[in-house]
Formats: structure tokens, sequence, C-alpha cells
């Protein structure tokens, strides 16, 4: 795995805050339902799950999304899921954090993030965690999506993973009628999705965040 592991800082014990770019890798009001609103219903899932849909995102984090999403599929699929991430958390760091969500079987995701594994089957997906930067692994990827979950940390403390370029890849490797959902509603990201060729709406967003946005790909 990368030697680049996160840095974090803990809120409460239970909430990582990245130290490299100074922000929470989750909602501090619920992660888990944020990870619903904006990434589930964004992307209208799992409604449209159906087998062999794929999900890419930028991101992974905590593995709190890909939880939530087979939580929120049950016996659908089988689906894929990718996920880009440049600095990835230990296992121990992994672990405590999604300590946090007892009603989240982490299990089999923690089993195979301790032992190094970036591709392995859990429940319904296939899952392939891509370590780097993505700015470089995203161009040299293979495949296209049905869905994008844009989860990096705030344009404003990670521009390098909104940036224009990087959000027109996202569109090369979306299927026409793909689809994404992101927390930001920052404009500069809309017109950098709009020009990548999805269609691009601002929504209500999670708690204390106004708005969010979600796309379409014509």
């Amino acid at each position: 795995m990368n030697d680049q592991h996160a840095l974090l800082d803990w809120r409460e014990g239970e909430i990582p805050i990245s130290t490299r770019f100074g922000d929470p890798y989750f909602s501090l009001q619920s992660g888990l339902e944020e990870t619903r609103h904006v990434f589930l219903r964004g992307n209208e899932l799992p409604q449209r799950a159906v087998p062999g849909f794929h999900i890419a995102e930028l991101g992974f984090g905590t593995g709190l999304n890909l939880l939530a999403t087979l939580d929120a599929l049950g016996a659908r699929g089988p689906i894929r899921y990718t996920s880009f991430e440049a600095f990835p958390m230990t296992a121990p760091d992994m672990a405590r954090a999604l300590a946090a969500f007892p009603m989240l079987d982490a299990t089999g995701l923690l089993d195979n993030w301790s032992n190094g594994a970036q591709r392995f089957t859990l429940g319904q997906a296939e899952v392939e965690i891509i370590i780097g930067d993505a700015r470089d692994t995203l161009p040299r990827w293979q495949g296209v999506a049905d869905a994008w979950y844009l989860d990096g940390f705030s344009p404003a403390k990670n521009p390098e993973l909104w940036s224009d370029d990087l959000m027109a890849e996202v569109g090369h490797h979306t299927v026409a009628g793909g689809t994404f959902a992101t927390y930001t509603a920052a404009g500069h990201v809309r017109r950098a999705l709009q020009a990548a060729g999805f269609n691009v709406t601002r929504s209500p967003g999670f708690g204390r965040k106004r708005h969010m946005s979600t796309g379409h790909k014509p």
C-alpha cells in the first residue's frame, strides 16, 4: 500500500480529521445520513442498481460510502465499486472511524484492508481501490462508471481533486445516462462538470450545507 498514509486528528474521539487538508472525513452531524442523502439519493440509488452497475468514487477515505452502499443495496447486484484514494488510512484508523457506525458491518472491509488487499469481493460488490494521485490514475483507468461519488476533501482545501482536467476525466469515464453526486456546490466545480458533459443541478444539501450538486450525462 501507499507509504503516504492519511494523517489524522480525532474530534470527540471518533470523528477523523485530515491534518493534511484540515477537513473531517464525514459530517460532524451524521456521516451515514450524509452519505445516504448525498451519494445514494443523489445518484438515485439503490433504484438504479441493476446487475453489473458500476459505481466509481474519488476519495475512499474511511470506506463509509462503500458500506452504506452495500447496506442500501441489500440483495441487488452484483455491482462493481471502484474508488481512487491518494492517502489511504491505516487499518487501525479505519476501524476506529467505522466504530462510529455499529449498524454497518465493517468486518469484511477491515479484514481485507488489514491484509493489504486492494481488490476483493464484499457482499454484492466487486471492489477495487486504486491507490495514488487521481490526476495520474484516473486518466489511465480503463473503466467507465454508471454513477460517481465525488467525495474529496473541500475544494477550498483540496483543489487538486476538483480541477477542470480531473472533472473532464470523470465525464470521460461515465457512460451515457450516467450520473454524479457531490456534497459541494462550489461554482467552479459545477462549471467544470458542465464542461465535462453533465447537466448539473444544485440541490438541497445535508445538515448545515445549504446546497449540493448532482448531474446527469445525456
